[in-house]
């Protein structure tokens, strides 16, 4: 679902910046009050356990493959507001880095991970749970169907997206300038492998996740029902971040699995991968058969190059072995957010009146 740069036209991506914008200030204003030594730390958790979980990727029907995002988790602890930030942070990393998504294309990428995935999960994981005991099983399997739910809608929107390109942006000869696959191609060939494997594998992980914090530390589920008083939930619930981190550092040093899956997420093909024979048939294989243009298209050609990010595709080149490069570009990025909550929480020192308790 981490959409290239050169997939999406300059509008399309101007769009969909103002959307995730929009979605950014709210969940700013929400929570500022919120900002303080508590909350610093349960978001950047959060945001790195998305980071992490999105570096494993699952085999999906047709030679691709896909991941779950972490989003549900964060959502049911955070609140919606809460989780668009720390899943975007996590997205800003993945682009900036290591050119997973591109720069052009963070807007939408947040907007269809962050915003809309922060949503669909909160709202479904509290119609479902609705009244329930916050140690019951109707939570567990509340936030299954959130999990599957949030990564499904966000897989549809971002097939849509891909597949309004040709329609709206083509050349005289009707050559698609930017996505090359219609809706009636990029639908079913984002929505099978996300129906089938990714959705179930954000289910599962979220409903894990409920079960575990039921019996080791159910404050984190209790919360005020209003996601407006995230402030509260992080006050009352985050009191020891230290176990968490050490969830992280564990999940961290897993990373290397995440490249036991072979093939490209659909959508996200290089224009090299456009170009050669091979993976040109692998392309139209998992696309209902139908080709590519001849060439990659002008847009993806111009704007795939905006940006070169330091670690492409988490292989540093001084690293030879692709698993250990693999883990190391895990540890920087986890490494990158743990020193931004320092100096996060240095400014908010800072900045707290003389005398004020913590």
């Amino acid at each position: 679902m981490h959409i290239p740069d050169g997939y999406l036209s300059p509008s399309t991506c101007a769009v969909l910046y103002g959307l995730a914008a929009t979605g950014w200030y709210a969940a700013l204003k929400r929570i500022k009050r919120a900002f303080s030594m508590r909350t610093i730390p349960l978001i950047a958790v959060f945001a790195s356990f998305s980071f992490l979980v999105m570096m494993f990727n699952l085999p999906l029907p047709g030679g691709t493959t896909g991941h779950a995002v972490g989003v549900t988790i964060a959502a049911i602890v955070l609140g919606p507001w809460g989780s668009i930030l720390a899943v975007s942070i996590a997205l800003a990393i993945q682009a900036l880095l290591f050119g997973d998504g591109g720069i052009t294309t963070f807007g939408a990428n947040a907007f269809n991970m962050a915003v809309v995935g922060s949503f669909v999960a909160y709202g479904t994981y509290r119609l479902i749970s609705g009244s329930s005991e916050v140690i019951s099983r109707q939570r567990v399997i509340a936030a299954a169907i959130a999990g599957y739910a949030c990564v499904n809608a966000a897989a549809l929107i971002t097939a849509v997206e891909f597949g309004i390109q040709p329609a709206l942006f083509h050349d005289q000869q009707g050559t698609p300038l930017y996505a090359p696959y219609p809706l009636h191609i990029a639908i079913p060939a984002m929505m099978i492998g996300h129906l089938t494997i990714a959705g179930l594998a954000e289910g599962t992980i979220s409903a894990g996740i409920v079960s575990y914090l039921q019996h080791a530390d159910v404050a984190l589920l209790r919360g005020p029902q209003t996601p407006s008083h995230f402030e509260e939930r992080a006050t009352v619930a985050f009191t020891n971040p230290t176990r968490y981190w050490l969830v992280i550092v564990s999940l961290l040093l897993l990373t290397p699995l995440g490249i036991l899956a072979a093939g490209t997420a659909w959508g996200e093909w290089s224009t090299e991968e456009m170009s050669n024979t091979y993976s040109r048939d692998q392309i139209a294989e998992a696309s209902k058969g139908a080709p590519l243009p001849a060439s990659p298209p002008a847009g993806i050609r111009k704007l795939s190059t905006v940006w070169t990010a330091p670690f492409p595709d988490y292989a540093p080149r001084f690293i030879k072995s692709q698993s250990f490069g693999y883990l190391m570009s895990a540890m920087f990025g986890v490494g990158v957010l743990a020193g931004l909550t320092l100096i996060s929480k240095s400014i908010v020192l800072r900045r707290r009146p003389q005398g004020r308790r913590p």
